[in-house]
């Protein structure tokens, strides 16, 4: 198949552009940003761009966007122009030359406020009935792109899904008071408990959605590591985590303990990527579990596509990110 891939340079982009062509397809990457795995630089947010690219196209995997970073240093029309825009483009030009499936690279932060309740409370337990509230110009445009594409599903019979990732990017934490209170292995370790993801089992996603999408039609799922904890577990991980994964992942004690590192205190919320796992037969490889696995092992917790990606960071351009 010839599949399309916005965002080419970017984790995710470059990601699926190294991994399409070994599985016999023919990948075309376009972004911004020029790279060995981009051979049309050029914005989506440019019909004049988008319009050839879609030639023979079978599949288009839409990992182009601006992402939350950026909203410190780019405009709320820059965000609206990349992300809605170049989205409608994308659609247009996909229903013109009769593509076979659309696959959306969302976010979980379109869940946004939904992601926090207060303090002592229960952690909140996330799945795609969950109602979106975003708290920023990233969140609100992934939406309004995500409802675009039910649109074009809807009214054009396109099939599309969506595909909300949760963390997977290498670089430190946005926060900068976690930042500085954890060892950052030790703090995206925590993270596969409830709100991180690896690169490779991204991709393993975005594989099986272009092989589903013409028979699921639309759909949004939640693209997480697997969880250890149940939802019942929710009250207590909202005041004492390290309580509850004691009960649930009982070696992790002695590991965190000969790292000196440390659990986080509570949780506010955990993502869960069970219709993932049900509809799509997803198999996410790599979770909490197997990253103590792997650090007993003395290898790192991460599979080698990412660390073959590596750290890109977010580039400054004030015309939108790919």
């Amino acid at each position: 198949m010839k599949i399309l891939v916005t965002g080419s340079s970017g984790h995710l982009g470059e990601a699926l552009m190294r991994t399409l062509p070994a599985l016999g397809h023919e990948a075309l990457g376009v972004d911004i940003v020029s790279s060995p795995f981009t051979q049309v630089v050029g914005s989506i947010a440019d019909r004049a761009v988008v319009d050839p690219c879609m030639q023979g196209v079978d599949v288009v995997l839409h990992a182009a966007t601006l992402h939350k970073p950026h909203v410190a240093t780019h405009s709320r029309q820059a965000f609206v122009d990349t992300n809605i825009t170049g989205t409608l483009n994308l659609l247009e030009a996909a229903t013109a030359n009769k593509v076979r499936a659309f696959i959306y690279t969302s976010t979980t932060s379109t869940f946004g406020d939904a992601l926090t309740p207060p303090p002592g409370s229960p952690a909140a337990w996330i799945t795609e009935d969950v109602v979106p509230v975003p708290k920023n110009i990233y969140g609100a445009t992934k939406t309004a792109a995500e409802d675009l594409c039910k649109l074009f599903h809807r009214n054009q019979g396109l099939p599309c899904l969506v595909l909300r990732t949760s963390r997977f990017f290498p670089e430190h934490d946005d926060v900068p008071e976690k930042a500085a209170a954890w060892d950052d292995t030790n703090l995206k370790v925590n993270e596969l408990l409830y709100r991180r993801v690896d690169t490779e089992d991204v991709v393993s996603a975005h594989l099986l959605a272009m092989e589903r999408a013409g028979t699921l039609g639309f759909q949004k799922f939640i693209i997480t590591a697997t969880t250890p904890f149940m939802r019942d577990d929710a009250a207590a991980l909202g005041t004492d985590a390290p309580a509850v994964l004691e009960r649930r992942v009982p070696e992790y004690r002695a590991l965190f303990a000969e790292r000196g590192w440390k659990m986080l205190p509570a949780l506010d919320r955990v993502y869960d990527n069970e219709k993932a796992r049900r509809l799509l037969g997803w198999q996410p490889k790599y979770d909490f579990s197997s990253a103590l696995k792997n650090l007993r092992a003395g290898e790192d917790y991460r599979s080698p596509l990412a660390i073959t990606i590596g750290w890109k960071g977010y580039h400054p351009n004030s015309d939108g990110a790919d």
